[in-house]
């Protein structure tokens, strides 16, 4: 039986996921050391996804260079099966267009607009058909700086500091202005293919601990507890000493 997801799809035209990605060119650069992450590590809950994703890296695969940073604040987002369901999240109505892609197979980008110019960069998680994403909210950057400043409208040769990575990469729109991440380029990307311009990577860095605090700039479930921030980290974005406490990353 055809579920509710395939019917949008097919009515829509639009919004449609494959296990494959749209192709990079075949100049594109090489990717830095370290193991990509598979799909198996987003088929489970987004909760249980999201601190795992703390100091792993994201890379944007250019034809030109690559453009990468430390993963160090995200938030997760439940689907609508979850017991409450998730009202601030983008699936808790069931499938649109617009959110289709968090009802395929997981370990996809959902890239979605805000205000009309800027973007917000997620990766699905859950069993198909289950629409849990985790949200990736500040990097901490590593490589291609120039290029993030460039992105970000910013001069060349900023120093290595605290403060000029909070001005690259310090929240979701800048995150994806500074990697050059856009909706209409790469929503559906499969960041667990090998040839996907888009990828999360694992070298090796672990984070033992993170702070679990309520999520930022939304108006609904304002108290649950599912942005996950590596402690101390100059990068995170949003005010300083939200409430929240320490748990260990599993």
């Amino acid at each position: 039986m055809e579920s509710e997801a395939q019917k949008v799809a097919r009515k829509s035209g639009a919004g449609k996921v494959s296990s494959t990605p749209r192709r990079p060119s075949p100049n594109q650069s090489s990717v830095p050391p370290g193991r990509l992450l598979p799909r198996e590590f987003y088929q489970t809950r987004p909760e249980w996804v999201a601190p795992r994703l703390l100091g792993k890296i994201l890379v944007h695969r250019t034809q030109q260079q690559v453009i990468s940073g430390r993963i160090v604040e995200v938030e997760a987002y439940l689907g609508p099966h979850n017991d409450p369901p998730d009202p601030a999240a983008h699936a808790h109505r069931g499938p649109t267009p617009r959110n289709l892609v968090l009802f395929g197979l997981a370990g996809h980008a959902y890239v979605y607009s805000i205000y009309g110019r800027y973007f917000c960069l997620n990766v699905s998680c859950e069993a198909e058909g289950l629409a849990g994403c985790v949200l990736l909210r500040a990097l901490e950057p590593l490589s291609a700086l120039d290029t993030m400043a460039a992105n970000r409208r910013l001069p060349p040769g900023l120093p290595r500091n605290e403060t000029s990575f909070r001005q690259l990469t310090s929240g979701p729109s800048r995150l994806c202005q500074a990697l050059g991440v856009a909706r209409l380029s790469h929503n559906g990307l499969d960041v667990t293919h090998p040839e996907s311009p888009l990828q999360i990577r694992d070298d090796g860095v672990a984070v033992q601990k993170a702070l679990a605090t309520p999520r930022i700039g939304i108006s609904e479930a304002v108290d649950w507890p599912l942005r996950f921030a590596i402690p101390g980290n100059p990068c995170v974005s949003g005010p300083r000493g939200l409430n929240g406490k320490l748990i260990s990353v599993p």
